[in-house]
């Protein structure tokens, strides 16, 4: 069967938006939309534009207030075709893009000390500590948590050792030790945050003891190579999405990246002359890193016949409109899905990066080198990913000071 095919070519809008329907149809399809798509899409807003004449209303009548009337009153004759905001989020948005949209006078929200608090911290941890946005929000999420639970006011003035102590306990009980652990680490970054800014008399960050907890397992958590293997074979590369998912998981497997590297990688990172990409890391760092031939020839085979036309600079994309840049949940689910396909069990994009580690040391590679590969900033996190042996091990452990290397 061929793609559907609408009766509809060409949608004549009367009203306040006629003026506005061609730059609407440009933007839409310049979005991705399929030309179905936008005979529907713009359909709805005739609709709109309808109702706002029918009212005695134009443009500049349309609020926020206004569009939940023209919603409600569909809904009350039964109309059960866009009927939601959802639906009508391209109109919104060309709207807004042109400040055409006027809001609904909002009641003022109350900021309260704590938020200007943690709004600061969150600036701190963005800006001078160079944390991505998810991270941030997490240590935010936590401060909050701690001064909600252990002070009447949130103010930190009042925080104490003992509360401090007591915060972590409280939440050690309640969830797992990994969890506890990041729970750690978001506390003493707020605290140390504080005693900068003069909040507490002296740094508590040192009052934040470790937790400690056990693995499950020891073994490395890289997935097999027939696996990897069956998941690249099952990306069915006739298809514009079997190309992108094909050097998603081509670049996955081969250089290791995060899925949020992968998902900010842009067309100007790749450096086909030298054979090199930059990849914009943790803290802010950028780094080169070799582009192998293989890797080179998928995302070629991508660019040129998988990567729906847009402005987005942003290597991968949707392949269905609107075109969208992807977040690194949309790397991890095409890497679930790869696995559904692939008949393997599921693991996210991050698992694919301790294979790297994993196949690197069974090669043999000294851990030095797979940290420099991995964008470790020390060898303790090498370790930790690697889950080598004890042989691999005693290759990079230092002499005892004063002992002698000679037998």
């Amino acid at each position: 069967m061929g793609a559907p095919k609408s009766k509809v070519a060409e949608v004549r809008i009367r009203g306040p938006m006629a003026p506005y329907v061609e730059d609407l149809r440009a933007e839409l399809l310049a979005a991705g939309y399929t030309r179905l798509t936008v005979v529907n899409k713009l359909r709805s807003i005739g609709y709109v534009s309808r109702w706002l004449q029918a009212h005695g209303l134009g443009i500049e009548d349309l609020t926020e207030a206004r569009l939940d009337e023209y919603l409600s009153e569909r809904r009350e004759h039964g109309r059960r075709w866009e009927i939601s905001r959802p639906a009508l989020a391209p109109l919104l948005e060309f709207l807004r893009s042109r400040s055409l949209l006027h809001p609904s006078p909002a009641e003022p929200v109350a900021v309260t000390g704590t938020d200007a608090l943690l709004a600061a911290f969150k600036r701190y941890l963005l800006e001078e500590r160079g944390l991505v946005m998810t991270t941030a929000d997490a240590y935010v999420f936590y401060a909050r948590r701690l001064l909600e639970r252990e002070t009447s006011d949130g103010e930190p003035r009042h925080l104490t050792v003992a509360a401090v102590t007591h915060a972590i306990r409280v939440e050690a009980t309640r969830v797992s030790a990994a969890a506890a652990q990041y729970f750690v680490v978001g506390l003493r970054a707020f605290l140390r945050f504080c005693h900068r800014e003069g909040l507490t008399d002296v740094d508590l960050s040192a009052a934040v003891l470790s937790v400690t907890g056990r693995r499950h397992s020891t073994l490395p958590r890289g997935i097999p190579r027939a696996d990897a293997v069956a998941m690249l074979q099952g990306c069915d590369r006739r298809t514009p999405e079997g190309r992108r998912n094909y050097a998603v998981l081509k670049v996955l497997l081969r250089l290791g990246l995060r899925a949020t590297e992968l998902a900010t990688l842009t067309l100007d990172d790749i450096d086909w002359r030298r054979a090199e990409i930059v990849v914009h890391g943790k803290g802010r760092r950028e780094e080169r890193l070799p582009l192998p031939a293989d890797v080179g020839e998928a995302l070629v085979a991508y660019l040129r016949h998988g990567r729906r036309p847009t402005l987005l600079r942003e290597v991968f994309v949707s392949v269905i409109g609107p075109v969208k840049k992807l977040g690194r949940g949309a790397i991890s689910d095409i890497v679930r899905r790869s696995c559904e396909r692939a008949g393997v069990p599921r693991v996210g994009a991050h698992r694919l990066r301790h294979t790297v580690a994993c196949e690197m040391v069974a090669a043999g590679v000294p851990l030095p080198e797979v940290g420099q590969v991995l964008r470790h900033r020390g060898l303790v996190t090498t370790l930790n990913y690697a889950r080598v042996g004890v042989d691999q091990l005693r290759s990079i452990a230092q002499p005892w000071p004063g002992e002698s290397n000679s037998e």
